[in-house]
């Protein structure tokens, strides 16, 4: 829920497409699901009888189902009785291939046969025709019966790629007792199967059947399963997939966050994301690891989805370890890998400001922080809410800029800031203008607010060059060398911008 009495400043999540894996570190034979502009046209070139015969390869011999779990009853769980009826199982629980003659119970050759149909379950077509020949009912007998991680991971996978389909994953949660063995996966110790779980709940939760998968998850033991890997794993991946699962429950339907908030909340969250935010904001500015900047931007857009959520929102604006992390992310000089970072962070700054009007004079007189955030107009470009904020927090340091009572050398400070920025400010104002042209700024209850700030930043850069002019002028540039002085040209393009975008 947006606030109704300040203006907020947060982007429309984004919805999973049909994911890609992404293995940092896990076995070099994992396989990927193709992303959507990678697909081709599976239904031509894959004969469903092809698609059939690999799922009776998966089923579980009786060697291996004689392993199978044992219920509180000590009554062991047997392979469902559906799949015997259905995919030609012997009398011993084996499957024999009717191609080849031969069983196929082996680990390498399950596994083998599991990665084939984990990438061709990214089809949509391809999946429902699993579904429909008791895929779910296979793997649920071999997350049973096996304990071998890598076939708990294949299986989970596989899950993973159908609950990305709107039938399939309305099969998924009907199946009888399977989002329940999902969830006791949840505390094992690998990480591959970790990684593909909290993917699975991530995907279930951006799905239509969003409700059963939060229901599943609501537990406090569960939840704080969740936070204790976010926060203690040393795999990145395994860190990417669980805070991402953490951003999926923020950015869920009305309902989901109902349920799941409060009790995380109560957990520590909040404080989590922000101690989280701080470890890898030290080690951007320390290593510079790509392979984390994923990661830093998740944290971020999670802290973002809180800071606009009434109750709770207080808990993140209201906090100074938060509020410099951010800052310093804006000032950070190497912008280009983490610019989307960069822009979250620009936002987080509005929403806080709005909350906390005490962080405005922390940073009233901050110059590095007013350059970081000129720099960020150039990020989101594509973004309009984003820069919008952008302009909300400038116009609240702007007016607090005392010009008229700084020393020439200080004002000398604002102006090379500002001049050096001349062709992002001037193009930003152009893309605005654009906008202001069309429908889509009518259609923003924020419109006015913004081109009020934007108004009060201009206004102040105007004064602010005016004050550059004449005495200020010639003191300061004798007191300056002479490699940096401020170029006139500049002034001169700026200023005029400034008049003619300015009501």
């Amino acid at each position: 829920m947006k606030r109704s009495n300040t203006v907020q400043w947060i982007r429309e999540p984004t919805v999973m497409a049909v994911p890609a894996d992404e293995d940092h570190g896990g076995p070099t034979h994992h396989p990927s699901a193709p992303s959507h502009d990678e697909f081709f046209d599976l239904s031509t070139t894959v004969d469903p009888s092809y698609i059939i015969s690999l799922i009776r390869k998966l089923l579980p011999s009786a060697s291996n189902s004689n392993q199978g779990s044992v219920t509180e009853n000590n009554e062991k769980e047997e392979m469902p009785k559906s799949l015997s009826k259905n995919m030609d199982v012997d009398d011993c629980g084996e499957f024999s291939d009717q191609d080849s003659g031969s069983v196929l119970i082996g680990e390498e050759a399950w596994e083998e046969c599991g990665c084939v149909l984990w990438d061709l379950a990214a089809s949509k077509t391809h999946a429902e025709l699993m579904v429909e020949n008791f895929i779910l009912e296979v793997l649920v007998a071999n997350l049973i019966a096996r304990k071998s991680p890598r076939v708990t991971e294949i299986s989970i996978g596989i899950i993973g790629n159908l609950a990305c389909h709107e039938v399939p994953v309305k099969r998924i949660v009907s199946t009888e007792g399977l989002v329940e063995i999902i969830v006791d996966k949840l505390f094992l110790d690998d990480p591959q199967c970790l990684c593909e779980t909290c993917r699975l709940f991530t995907v279930g939760l951006q799905s239509g059947e969003s409700i059963t998968w939060a229901e599943a998850l609501q537990s406090e033991h569960i939840l704080s399963r969740i936070l204790w890997i976010a926060e203690n794993t040393l795999n990145l991946q395994l860190m990417e997939k669980s805070i991402g699962l953490i951003l999926a429950m923020l950015e869920s339907q009305q309902k989901v966050v109902d349920a799941l908030l409060p009790p995380i909340m109560k957990l520590g969250l909040a404080n989590i994301l922000i101690g989280l935010l701080s470890f890898e904001m030290s080690k951007l500015v320390s290593e510079r690891i790509s392979e984390r900047y994923s990661i830093l931007d998740l944290i971020l857009r999670a802290i973002e989805a809180l800071s606009v959520i009434d109750d709770h929102s207080q808990e993140i604006c209201s906090s100074k370890e938060l509020f410099q992390v951010v800052c310093d992310l804006v000032k950070f000089p190497d912008k280009v890998e983490v610019g989307n970072c960069c822009v979250t962070a620009a936002i987080l700054i509005a929403n806080m400001l709005s909350d906390v009007e005490d962080h405005a004079s922390e940073i009233s007189q901050d110059l590095e922080l007013l350059a970081g955030l000129l720099d960020i107009f150039s990020f989101a470009s594509n973004d309009l809410e984003a820069r919008n904020a952008i302009w909300n927090v400038m116009a609240r340091i702007m007016v607090r800029i005392r010009e008229t009572e700084m020393s020439p050398s200080s004002v000398y400070c604002y102006v090379s800031v500002l001049a050096s920025r001349v062709d992002l400010i001037e193009d930003e104002l152009l893309n605005q203008q654009m906008v202001h042209s069309s429908h889509e700024q009518a259609s923003l209850s924020s419109a006015g607010s913004t081109a009020d700030a934007r108004n009060t930043s201009l206004r102040k850069i105007i004064s602010i060059l005016n004050q550059w002019s004449g005495a200020a002028k010639e003191s300061a540039e004798n007191n300056v060398n002479a490699a940096v002085a401020v170029d006139e040209t500049d002034v001169k393009r700026l200023l005029d911008c400034c008049h003619r975008f300015s009501k």
